[in-house]
């Protein structure tokens, strides 16, 4: 979850990397009694997310800065629209105004990005999911980001669920030990909350799986005829998911063989940071 504490531990870090010994410009240029107000302006429509966390880059760096945010997350703007108002001492707001742009930039981003994606499938009743192909550290901003966007999240992490990949399933049959073998002897250990996935990239591969009462099957990398197949041959007895070769332009024919869920690493790894600008008027205190 992004709470509080997670925001100031991460914006606090990056002021620090950015600052380390302070602004040296704004305090050089800037004078002391000089106050700033900065409106937050879209350049481009998009999902704004990450309200929280451009407040804490002011707040973190002076109380004294006021941030008003003026859309809330999850919603729509277009271009031109202000989505926030700062205003304090000047110097702080030039020394935040980076790290929060870079934050709000980023989690916007991600979650227009998503946005797009859920759209493409709003016609359907499928999921659109993101991966752990996250930036190391930030996983719970872009999680937030993905959720602003209309979108779900995967497990959080490794600690969360069972998820049997490829790689997983390569090491059984090398010990020649049967996937659904594994699977009932991995049920016996876990508690009976813990979810069961199953990653296979083969037709011939559901079955075995089923057999040990999983709690979903990933499709991974299947053509749209055998995603068909697949959605016809669990039968309801699984949640499915598809994987693997999802952009927009295949997401909506994916979304329409039937899957319950599409996983996307695109939504997290390829979003571009959004066009957002920190547009500042210097007024004598």
């Amino acid at each position: 979850m992004l709470t509080r504490a997670v925001i100031d531990r991460a914006v606090a870090a990056a002021l620090d990397e950015d600052a380390p010994w302070g602004d040296l410009t704004s305090e050089a240029l800037i004078p002391e009694n000089a106050v700033a107000r900065a409106d937050l302006v879209a350049r481009e429509r998009g999902v704004f997310s990450g309200g929280e966390v451009f407040e804490a880059a002011f707040r973190l760096t002076d109380p004294a800065i006021d941030v008003e945010l003026v859309v809330e997350d999850g919603e729509w703007f277009e271009p031109g629209a202000v989505l926030a108002v700062v205003t304090g001492p000047a110097r702080g707001v030039l020394t935040a105004e980076r790290i929060g742009l870079n934050f709000v930039q980023r989690m916007s981003g991600i979650a227009t990005l998503t946005g797009t994606y859920v759209a493409e499938v709003a016609h359907t009743g499928t999921r659109i999911a993101d991966t752990r192909k996250t930036t190391p550290g930030l996983r719970a901003f872009e999680r937030k980001a993905v959720r602003d966007g209309g979108g779900r999240n995967h497990r959080h992490s490794l600690s969360d669920a069972v998820m049997a990949k490829d790689n997983h399933l390569a090491v059984l049959a090398q010990k020649g030990v049967s996937p659904t073998a594994a699977l009932l002897a991995a049920k016996d250990l876990l508690p009976h909350t813990a979810h069961i996935e199953v990653e296979v990239d083969r037709l011939e591969q559901i079955e075995p799986v089923l057999a040990a009462g999983i709690g979903t099957i990933m499709l991974d990398n299947f053509s749209l005829a055998d995603l068909r197949t697949g959605v016809a041959q669990v039968a309801g007895r699984a949640t499915v998911e598809a994987s693997g070769g999802v952009s927009l332009e295949t997401v909506r024919a994916i979304a329409e063989t039937g899957v319950d869920v599409i996983s996307v690493g695109a939504l997290t790894h390829s979003a571009r940071a959004l066009d957002l600008g920190l547009d500042v008027r210097i007024d004598a205190a």
